[in-house]
């Protein structure tokens, strides 16, 4: 059943920021408190429009520990729901608002980060647990060609 949900989520899920840069890729922690990366990190310089993922409701916009925080729940993926949330933002919706996939949501914050040119932190969680959020892609890294060694060339 959730492999069906993920699916059906697929066909309208978008990347958040455009074009998509991972800086920093999905990195789970052996344990629940555990080092790890609990998301992707987006190129996304001060400014950059951030768009929702996916289709769903905002339900939560606002500030936690200094940083903006968006969290977009989305609605039919079972219980408790897959939510999405970007940080650091300016977020230009508010609690309650549904939101279309790609709709630009928030712009990336102008605040200290790790990235020395500014990124946006994405991640998906069923419950308390993380996800990568590639999975709402369909993807679990971007493609990359790689030379083939060995091959002989038709010719």
């Amino acid at each position: 059943m959730y492999r069906t949900l993920l699916l059906a989520l697929t066909a309208a899920a978008t990347w958040p920021v455009l074009p998509p840069t991972v800086i920093h890729p999905w990195a789970p922690p052996a344990t629940p408190y555990g080092p790890g990366h609990r998301g992707i990190d987006l190129a996304a310089p001060p400014g950059t429009p951030v768009r929702a993922a996916a289709a769903g409701r905002v339900t939560f916009a606002g500030q936690v520990a200094g940083q903006g925080v968006l969290t977009i729940t989305l609605p039919g993926t079972a219980s408790p729901p897959l939510r999405t949330t970007y940080e650091p933002v300016r977020a230009l919706v508010k609690e309650g608002s549904d939101v279309t996939a790609g709709q630009i949501v928030a712009t990336a914050a102008d605040t200290p980060s790790h990235c020395p040119d500014g990124c946006l932190h994405w991640g998906l969680l069923r419950g308390d647990i993380y996800l990568n959020p590639l999975l709402l892609l369909h993807r679990q890294a971007p493609s990359r060609l790689l030379p083939v060694v060995g091959v002989v060339e038709p010719g």
